[in-house]
């Protein structure tokens, strides 16, 4: 089945973020009225990596970690092991409720588990974009790939599950968070792999890149290999939502082709809540469950293969 979606407004109405009495307010109006925090959970800017935070250095040392560890081999492995879709069955609820014993490393603006996480932004959208069914589920199955954390997946290090993405293959952009690391990488010196196009041509198109390994990439191969229904800008928003240097830099565009291109709009939508909505603030679970339940029996089987 296919599902068709208009393409976002992007008149005065739903413009890009805007600061209102920039001087004096903390929050920040996002397209349909979500105030959003101009702090994080800490008090700082978001996704301020330099600030000095009881977190700064575990997350600096976490992309040390990745830059040198995520290299083009590494990820092909990766995507061929759990590209088998073999380690249990369950549903997409099951799934949100074992993210309670996930705290993302990588990430400076919040240390609460993940599904309070998945909850705010959904809600946040929900509240904004009533009539996008599909993207408030989106919402709630976008970190859904960090059980790769846990035992029954593997345990995998944070450095293989969470973090920015950036495309392996290919020269490693200077936006990327941390980008000196990247000399630590055996790619950072393959003449194969450090050129502008790499291995790759221009507007190939971004499904036919390969990307770091994590949550992304793997929840974006679950719901592909299930059959789900949800439009293609769904499965975009799953594999990029990390791809900061592409949605916040404009890097890499020289590899995306015209659905690429059509898809980034929704995925910049959404990255404004899944950014703004960390926050302190919590959602009635039981309270919003039901919705939920019902838009996963609308675009997923009752049980995937994870």
């Amino acid at each position: 089945m296919t599902i068709l979606i208009q393409n976002p407004d992007f008149g005065v109405a739903a413009a890009e973020e805007k600061r209102v009495n920039e001087e004096e307010d903390t929050e920040l109006v996002l397209d349909g009225g979500f105030l959003a925090p101009y702090a994080n959970s800490f008090g700082n800017g978001f996704r301020d990596y330099d600030a000095e935070t009881e977190r700064q250095e575990g997350v600096e040392n976490f992309y040390k970690q990745n830059h040198m560890n995520q290299t083009y081999d590494f990820v092909k492995k990766m995507r061929k092991e759990y590209g088998q879709l073999n380690r249990v069955e369950m549903s997409i609820w099951e799934c949100c409720e074992l993210l309670n014993d996930v705290v993302d490393e990588s990430d400076p603006d919040l240390d609460e588990p993940q599904i309070e996480h998945l909850l705010q932004t959904a809600e946040a959208i929900r509240k904004d974009y009533p009539n996008e069914d599909w993207l408030h589920l989106t919402a709630l199955i976008h970190d859904l790939g960090k059980v790769l954390l846990l035992p029954s997946f593997g345990g995998l290090p944070q450095w293989a599950v969470v973090g920015d993405t950036y495309p392996l293959g290919c020269a490693f952009d200077e936006s990327i968070v941390h980008h000196k690391y990247f000399m630590d990488s055996p790619d950072y010196y393959n003449p194969a792999y450090n050129t502008k196009y790499g291995v790759y041509s221009p507007n190939c198109g971004l499904d036919n890149v390969m990307m770091s390994w994590g949550h992304d990439d793997y929840m974006y191969l679950v719901a592909k290999a299930n059959n789900t229904t949800l439009p293609s800008a769904a499965l975009f928003v799953i594999r990029y939502h990390s791809f900061y240097s592409l949605h916040r830099s404009d890097a890499y565009k020289h590899l995306m082709n015209e659905e690429d291109v059509e898809n980034l709009k929704w995925l910049r939508i959404f990255n404004k809540y899944d950014l703004y909505s960390k926050s302190k603030v919590r959602v009635n679970v039981d309270k919003v469950k039901p919705y939920y339940l019902s838009l996963i029996e609308k675009y997923f089987p009752a049980k995937l293969q994870w």
